[in-house]
């Protein structure tokens, strides 16, 4: 017996697997907290792609770990965020994977009004301060929009409502966009209907709403939690077609109120502020034109009696015309003695001017115009002498270049013909050599395909211990043909073997695609066994 082997002391305690021991701890826990209720703040939250969300409730003195899975997620009238205290209801059980206990969370309602002013009021401090509240972003509300686009529920009172007070006050064309006005569906159905209305092309099938109006009826603080939801009011204040919030009573104040260009008390007042009143409007525009006309008559009467006054202080046509008249009598009566004058003194400067045009004067003339053109003459013949003997010299100068270049360029083709035959025969002799080198090239690249070839070829794999199985002159690929073959025909690298089984003599061994041959007279046994 060896000193140091001692025996285990017997012991008659059941022993437990851990899956057993985890299992009985589980069903310990989901017996006695079935249902609970559990008060506490909301630490550590996160939200992955899968949809679930998971969380930690927490107390001064302890936390405890939370799931709720993503169709339980999608109830939730109000979904927790960090640092908000809750209410949750759900069912205790564990996770063994990680030997700890989680509450599997059902529902969440806030701990009570207070908590949800302050998260609301945190949520409108934090939208505020990156200015979606401004009123510089407001948009001015049309006077008379031909279309209105409502984003409510189409089965509550508040639709009926804003329909009837538009028929009284000014009968315009609604277009309704149904939404859920409560529950978890509301904020997304509530911001897709404000970016669909956006979304709209002007002068479309579909006419683009000249203002929207977002309504709903009264209720609590939960009931109206979808229009303080951050996508609503992000969606609102990017709205480009002015939009009205009529959501809940006039003492109910939601975001979506700060974000819109104008709130309206209730949706019936949310009708009145979009629209005039028809009637006011025609009696208006009465009013209107019966002053044009009575402006337009008392200002035709005006200038009417302006016209006359002054046409009193003008003069009399007669007295406008007796003075010029006056005046072509006594130029009429001096018109024939002025006449008479004038031609005699005309008369008078034209015969002497006859006087001195003689016979003699125009010979002159005529001979001073023939010397002045024999000196021209001369002047042109001297000027064109002087411009050949200027032409001449500069032929002469250029004569006596035009020879040294025509040998320069004799020169230089005889040299580049020259240069020509060298270079002709160097790609006379090269074509004769570029056949063989290229015949040799192909030759080694043939060479070197035909060695890949047989590298690659089955031949080569043989080699490595492989074999080929054939049935019937057909390669056999898979167990189930190597079954039904009547013979089996396998090759070797050096050789065929033929083999004549039955196909009872086949034993499958394996998985699929794997297989061995046993032979009828091959005894088997553990740790024994051949292909054949």
């Amino acid at each position: 017996m060896d000193l140091f082997e001692t025996d285990p002391a017997p012991s008659n305690g059941p022993e437990f697997t851990v899956s057993e021991l985890s299992g009985a701890v589980k069903k310990v826990i989901e017996g006695e907290f079935g249902l609970v209720r559990v008060r506490g703040e909301v630490g550590r939250l996160s939200r992955p792609a899968s949809g679930h969300l998971y969380f930690a409730l927490k107390d001064d003195k302890a936390s405890l770990d939370a799931v709720s899975w993503k169709g339980q997620v999608a109830r939730m009238q109000v979904r927790p965020e960090e640092g908000m205290e809750v209410i949750a209801t759900g069912r205790m059980t564990t996770f063994p994977g990680q030997s700890k206990y989680q509450l599997i969370v059902e529902d969440v309602v806030p701990a009570g009004a207070g908590a949800l002013m302050a998260m609301l009021e945190k949520r409108r401090v934090a939208l505020s301060a990156e200015g979606l509240f401004d009123q510089t972003r407001k948009k001015p509300i049309p006077y008379l929009p031909e279309v209105i686009g409502v984003v409510t529920s189409p089965s509550g009172a508040v639709i009926r409502d804003i329909l009837h007070r538009l028929a009284d006050r000014f009968p315009r064309h609604v277009l309704i966009w149904p939404v859920a006005v409560q529950g978890q569906a509301c904020a997304a159905e509530v911001a897709a209907a404000i970016r669909g209305f956006n979304a709209i092309e002007p002068g479309g099938n579909v006419r683009r709403p000249d203002v929207i109006i977002v309504a709903r009826g009264g209720g609590s603080l939960e009931d109206l939690w979808g229009f303080n939801e951050e996508i609503v009011v992000r969606a609102a204040a990017a709205s480009n077609i002015p939009l009205i919030s009529a959501v809940g009573h006039e003492t109910d104040t939601t975001l979506i109120d700060y974000a819109a260009d104008l709130r309206a008390p209730t949706p019936t007042a949310a009708a009145e502020l979009a629209v005039p009143v028809r009637l006011e409007l025609l009696a208006t525009n009465e009013a209107l034109g019966a002053r044009l006309i009575r402006s337009v008559v008392m200002g035709l009467g005006r200038r009417a009696e302006r016209l006359r006054d002054l046409g009193r202080a003008l003069p009399r046509p007669e007295s406008l015309v007796q003075g010029p008249g006056q005046r072509l009598d006594l130029w009429s009566g001096k018109l024939g003695s002025a006449l008479g004058l004038g031609v005699a003194r005309k008369r008078g400067v034209f015969e002497s001017r006859a006087g001195v045009l003689r016979p003699q004067t125009l010979l002159n003339l005529i001979e001073r115009r023939r010397q002045g053109l024999e000196r021209t003459n001369e002047t042109m013949a001297a000027r064109l002498a002087r411009r050949m003997d200027s032409s001449k010299a500069g032929l002469d100068k250029w004569a006596s270049r035009l020879a040294p270049a025509l040998s320069r360029l004799v020169n230089d083709a005889v040299r580049r013909g020259v240069e020509g035959r060298i270079k002709l025969g160097d790609l006379s002799a090269r074509m004769d050599s570029a056949p063989a080198k290229r015949l040799a090239e192909l030759d080694r690249r043939l060479e070197a395909l035909d060695r890949t070839r047989l590298t690659l070829g089955y031949a080569e794999t043989l080699k490595r211990g492989y074999a080929v199985v054939r049935g019937q002159g057909v390669v056999l690929t898979n167990r189930a043909a190597a079954e039904t073959a009547q013979s089996l025909e396998i090759e070797f690298h050096d050789g065929r073997v033929t083999l004549g089984l039955a196909a009872s003599t086949l034993v499958s061994t394996g998985g699929a695609g794997t297989g061995a041959v046993k032979h009828p007279k091959t005894p088997s046994g553990p740790g024994q066994g051949s292909l054949f």
